[in-house]
């Protein structure tokens, strides 16, 4: 039979259609094959409820709970269905997916319209994302804008939708999406945007979180509040198109009164931040559960510091201020004018020379051998192995009490007392009290000339504060996991005791006098203050160290090259820093008088009769006789008293002192105090000093 010519085109037609229809068919049997090793594949509910796969949340806490900075993703609780608010279940369908609950995973409604919109403007508007689609792509895929990324999502849409129920999947994506401001999850951003719990959202506020997802970093309140709430009235709206909630209900809403969380200020804090939570790594296993690390931070303290560094560092310099509690509790941190612009922490990483600060460490040693702040040393030019220390006056003052000396940072009278126990043991001292770097024992260490940390030398001034007892400076007072697990406690450690509580009083003496009446004055603040100033050759550096009230607080301020700055010194800005800082700091606590009276040691307070005997007594040794062994009178010529020089001008009698107290030493009478009777005391023998390094700079006269 022949064929007619209208048979023709009709076989490459159907012949089209046929392959059509097989391809379709073989496309659905092949979706339907991955979207059931999709289903198959798939975790749990339970597993997919824990959020471990977003990584580890770090929640960082001042000393009174308040949020110092959240590290990580910030989970809240995890919210069941029948718990979130139905205004926010509404808000979120009503702004992400108008037919959430018809479709199959997939909306083709939403599809069509986002190729629509593709073709006629060339570029993707509307990704056509179900809430389902959503979900599947911030669980198991990334956010790249590719076709192969789209088909997977849509299988894995399919197929959560044929394992979960819609109440679990909007659960699912309620608890999990991103809101922005480190937030994950309603809870999370309802407790960082409005300070509650999402249990607890107004329709207002269940719009304005709605409304983030589209774009978290533009909408989020703590990038633009204004935004955000503009954002809102959007989702309001569409809940009223959508019939969500009545206009009557949306017209009550005003956006603009919608209170929002006020953000921590986490300029400065990083500094703290950066110090502390590597001591994580020290104190608590790892793991990788949310956990809140409570912190020994006070908050308006560090207001207080951050204040005092901006108003009195010098133009071109930088400040650091830390604040160190009684019990080691670091207080208050600040590391710099700007961590935004230098992350730098210059008062746990900068090693600079801290001046006239150092001689803490002097007296500390004097006072140790045995002199007290009473005693008379004669300033006067002094050269030490060629070194010629000067006064920042350029004058000697003649005999002068330690007190006095100190008060006034004499420097000669400090190259005395070096020279006199050993630079050496002043090194000791100084590492004793926690100095960590290297210490020099030239002879021009006694200024201050080796570098230091200024959390070091705040923390060996609140040791002296602490009765001699040793301070060693934390951040970190607990961690707990966000179900409330503890895993980690400070405790108080054992005391070790640095120096003697009488040698600490007579510091505190000596560090009071240097604020009342010497280089310290600008650091008064109405109540017993205790500290010292400290300044590098040609104004490089400026510090203040002191204390009050159980609080020690250490300012630096000078330039990261270490260049000059005009009229920087530790009497001046650091000084007023200090007395702003302590102002506020102190405020509320009680007054307390510093204790300079210790009693001394049984050996301190051996009245020198029991030695020597009383005046007109026979002396409690074996008497005195000449070469022939008739006894001596003690009003006889030839009678010599043990110890003192011989009327011949031969050397005293130094047997019996050698068996006292040993070979080489010789005993120094300091001047008795009006209460009691001071024995005479032994100073070790002036030491032979090393030669001076020529590589090491004479420095200028420090204060």
């Amino acid at each position: 039979m022949a064929r007619t010519s209208s048979d023709t085109p009709r076989r490459p037609v159907a012949t089209a259609l046929q392959v059509l229809l097989y391809g379709a068919l073989l496309s659905l049997l092949a979706l339907v094959v991955a979207v059931a090793v999709a289903v198959a594949s798939l975790p749990g509910y339970a597993e997919l409820s824990r959020r471990s796969d977003l990584g580890q949340m770090i929640r960082v806490r001042s000393s009174n709970g308040t949020v110092l900075v959240s590290l990580g993703p910030s989970f809240g609780q995890w919210l069941r269905y029948s718990d979130i608010p139905a205004e926010m279940r509404a808000a979120m369908i009503a702004v992400e997916d108008k037919r959430f609950r018809s479709h199959i995973g997939i909306d083709p409604i939403g599809v069509a319209r986002a190729l629509k919109v593709r073709f006629s403007s060339g570029e993707w508007r509307e990704g056509g994302s179900t809430i389902t689609q959503q979900l599947a792509r911030n669980i198991f895929l990334t956010n790249s804008r590719t076709f192969a990324r789209k088909i997977k999502e849509g299988v894995l849409a399919l197929a959560i939708e044929r394992k979960f129920s819609k109440e679990q999947i909007l659960e699912l994506y309620l608890n999990r999406v991103y809101f922005g401001g480190g937030a994950y999850g309603i809870d999370a951003a309802s407790r960082r945007f409005f300070g509650h719990s999402a249990e607890q959202l107004s329709l207002g506020e269940a719009a304005i979180i709605a409304g983030l997802v589209k774009a978290p970093s533009n909408y989020s309140p703590t990038a633009d509040a204004e935004a955000a709430r503009q954002r809102s009235s959007v989702v309001l709206n569409s809940m009223v198109e959508n019939g969500f909630v009545s206009a009557a209900a949306a017209a009550s809403v005003d956006p603009a009164q919608i209170r929002l969380q006020p953000t921590t200020k986490q300029n400065s804090v990083r500094y703290f931040t950066d110090w502390a939570l590597p001591q994580l790594d020290t104190l608590i296993d790892e793991t990788s559960e949310p956990i809140d690390v409570w912190t020994t931070l006070d908050a308006p303290m560090q207001a207080a510091a951050d204040r005092a560094v901006a108003a009195h560092t010098p133009k071109g310099a930088q400040g650091a201020l830390v604040a160190i509690d009684r019990d080691g509790a670091v207080r208050a941190m600040v590391g710099g004018r700007d961590y935004v612009d230098s992350i730098y922490n210059r008062a746990t990483q900068a090693q600079r020379q801290p001046g006239s600060a150092f001689k803490l460490f002097v007296y500390l040693a004097a006072l140790e051998s045995g002199m007290k702040p009473t005693d008379t040393i004669v300033d006067e030019p002094v050269t030490i192995d060629g070194w010629s220390p000067r006064n920042s006056t350029r004058t000697n003052l003649g005999p002068v009490s330690l007190r006095q000396a100190f008060a006034r940072s004499i420097n000669t009278i400090s190259a005395k007392i070096g020279s006199q126990l050993g630079f050496s043991t002043i090194a000791d001292m100084a590492r004793r009290f926690g100095i960590s770097g290297t210490i020099s024992t030239y002879p021009s260490m006694v200024l201050g000339t080796s570098d230091v940390r200024l959390i070091d030398m705040t923390r060996a001034f609140a040791s002296v504060a602490n009765r001699g007892v040793a301070v060693v400076p934390y951040a970190v007072r607990r961690v707990v996991t966000a179900d409330g697990r503890q895993l980690y406690t400070h405790e108080r450690q054992e005391e070790r005791v640095l120096v003697a509580p009488w040698v600490a009083a007579e510091m505190t003496d000596l560090l009071q006098s240097a604020v009342l009446t010497g280089t310290g004055r600008a650091a008064q603040i109405g109540r017993p203050v205790a500290g010292k100033t400290g300044t590098t050759s040609s104004n490089k550096d400026g510090w203040f160290i002191g204390f009050s009230s159980g609080l020690t607080a250490g300012v630096w301020m000078g330039r990261d090259n270490a260049r000059p700055v005009g009229g920087l010194q530790g009497g001046t800005a650091p000084a007023r820093a200090f007395h702003d800082f302590m102002v506020a700091a102190v405020a509320r606590r009680p007054v307390e008088q510093f204790e300079t009276a210790v009693p001394l040691p049984d050996w301190q307070l051996e009245p020198e009769e029991e030695l020597w005997g009383l005046p007109g007594e026979e002396n409690m040794f074996e008497p005195m006789v000449d070469a022939d062994g008739n006894p001596i009178a003690p009003g006889d010529p030839a009678y010599v008293q043990p110890g003192a020089p011989r009327p011949d001008g031969g050397a005293p009698d130094q047997p019996f002192l050698d068996e006292v107290f040993g070979p080489g030493e010789r005993r120094v009478q300091p001047q008795p105090r009006p209460d009691q009777s001071v024995p005479q005391q032994r100073v070790p023998p002036p030491r032979s000093a090393p030669a001076p390094d020529p590589l090491e700079p004479r420095p200028d006269p420090p204060q």
